[in-house]
């Protein structure tokens, strides 16, 4: 279980940066995290400029910027 949103940002950017770009549904099933974990770690990572959003609503792909 996750204990914090630091520890869910951290699980996140590993994972993209593993494997790339990665829906936000596949990326939250493959780390088994909460909603509330999940969309805390992504606004942590973008609040810290961590993260590019691309594509349409329907077909959006989370990435990290270079």
């Amino acid at each position: 279980m996750i204990k914090d949103i630091s520890e869910a940002a951290g699980l996140v950017w590993h994972y993209l940066n593993d494997n790339g770009p990665t829906a936000p549904a596949t990326l939250k099933r493959k780390l088994k995290l909460s909603s509330e974990a999940f969309y805390g770690a992504l606004g942590w990572l973008a609040r810290e400029d961590k993260l590019r959003f691309e594509g349409s609503a329907k077909s959006q792909v989370i990435t990290l910027k270079q």
